[in-house]
């Protein structure tokens, strides 16, 4: 088990006491593929407190988008449990999780996913249209101006940078006042500084608002703006680092490559 370093100013120690605002317990997710079963999270069990920043970690086909797909309710465990506050995830239908969703959790892709004919606010609008609920123009505004984009409202995606995009993207996943964020290698298409700024600003919902964020990265700078990070190897939890810095975190990740299959290495000469 690995240790745990000293906090750095960019995160926070991991306050366990608080309540759990998502729960993970013996979640398990295969899959049938090429006649096998393929098990992509074998027996994982995690709790997010309200109000920390987790990063999620390791090899590639480790099980990280697994873990943020079961947990945040868009793929079903094949057994376990997931619990949002007191809902358990895994016990509602598909209308009941599809709703749960769009009012309670917020999601931040790296494709960012806006809808190219909307303007940044009516793309930030959105997920409150699709809801039903009014859409407050005064809300949608103050979101954007928080993200940097007070100036960007009425811009369409095809005349926004990369960095900007994701920032309209953020900011439409905080419309709706979520209790978990959750991001997916959210600075994967942006270039450094676009990428400092996002983090920046997902620090920031935590600080500022309380609240709870779960990403998904490869990237040791990325995850040193977490409280904690979170690492799997082969669908399992291989321990974790609390307030680690960029480069405690990348010497971590180089111990965590998974052993090669038996076959591949029966394959190789002699």
């Amino acid at each position: 088990m690995p240790g745990t370093t000293s906090p750095t100013p960019r995160g926070n120690p991991m306050p366990m006491t608080r309540p759990a605002a998502l729960r993970l317990r013996s979640v398990t997710r295969t899959h049938r593929t090429g006649g096998h079963t393929v098990t992509a999270l074998d027996d994982v069990s995690l709790t997010f407190p309200e109000g920390t920043f987790t990063a999620v970690m390791g090899p590639s086909g480790s099980g990280k988008s697994t873990l943020l797909q079961c947990a945040a309710g868009l793929d079903r465990p094949t057994s376990g449990s997931v619990t949002l506050g007191g809902t358990e995830l895994t016990a509602l239908s598909e209308r009941r999780l599809t709703l749960l969703r769009r009012e309670r959790i917020g999601f931040v892709f790296q494709a960012y996913n806006l809808l190219p004919s909307l303007t940044a606010e009516q793309n930030v609008a959105l997920p409150l249209r699709l809801a039903g609920r009014r859409v407050p123009r005064a809300r949608v505004r103050e979101v954007l101006a928080r993200v940097g984009l007070g100036d960007r409202v009425r811009h369409r995606p095809d005349r926004l940078s990369g960095g900007q995009q994701q920032r309209v993207a953020l900011a439409r996943a905080l419309i709706t006042r979520p209790d978990v964020l959750f991001a997916d290698e959210p600075t994967g298409a942006l270039d450094s500084r676009s990428g400092r700024q996002v983090l920046a600003l997902l620090r920031g919902t935590v600080d500022r608002d309380g609240r709870t964020t779960v990403m998904v990265t490869h990237d040791p700078v990325a995850a040193a703006h977490a409280d904690r990070v979170v690492f799997l190897v082969d669908g399992r939890v291989h321990g974790e680092l609390t307030g680690a810095t960029a480069d405690t975190i990348a010497a971590h990740m180089t111990t965590l490559e998974p052993a090669p299959a038996l076959d591949a290495r029966e394959s190789q000469p002699c």
